[in-house]
């Protein structure tokens, strides 16, 4: 029955929270900060490198001139990069050093303003965050006829664009 026990104590943990935070968004980054924390990434076939350097990481916002998602800037930290298939969809995350490079070769501002490209699905099509919205979701478009009105939202987050191209059949 320990489970139960560790339900109610959470429980409890929460309502104190709440009543405390008086309407705060305390409680939500607890209820997310498990799934983040056990998330591991994995692909059906295919390599993740190992971890970037730091200090490409830790000069992304810099260089491009926006403050990450904080699930990619830890993806970074285990994962430089890699590429592979997700499901059936396969996908290129770019290593750190490259984000800023082929965010400007692409003219990603000229065309696409607010997003950022950090993968590619290696057939016509990049993957980035839309920072437009403060949740910075992960969204698709097309390379050629890049264009804002071609966006498709397709996850939330990182651990999120890994449950839905696992989903997804193309």
């Amino acid at each position: 029955m320990w489970w139960k026990s560790n339900r109610i104590r959470k429980q409890s943990y929460l309502a104190s929270r709440r009543s405390s935070a008086a309407g705060n968004s305390v409680v939500e980054p607890i209820a997310e900060r498990p799934r983040e924390i056990a998330m591991e990434y994995h692909f059906t076939e295919g390599q993740l490198n190992g971890p970037a350097d730091i200090s490409a990481v830790d000069g992304l916002s810099t260089n491009l001139g926006v403050a990450l998602p904080e699930s990619y800037v830890d993806f970074l930290k285990r994962h430089d990069g890699g590429e592979g298939f997700i499901g059936d969809n396969y996908i290129i995350f770019w290593k750190a050093e490259e984000l800023a490079d082929f965010n400007r070769e692409y003219e990603v501002e000229t065309y696409a303003p607010g997003i950022v490209l950090f993968a590619s699905n290696g057939g016509g099509e990049g993957y980035g965050f839309d920072t437009e919205y403060s949740t910075m979701p992960i969204v698709r478009i097309p390379f050629i006829g890049m264009d804002r009105k071609y966006v498709i939202s397709v996850a939330r987050d990182l651990p999120d664009l890994f449950v839905q191209l696992a989903d997804r059949d193309e």
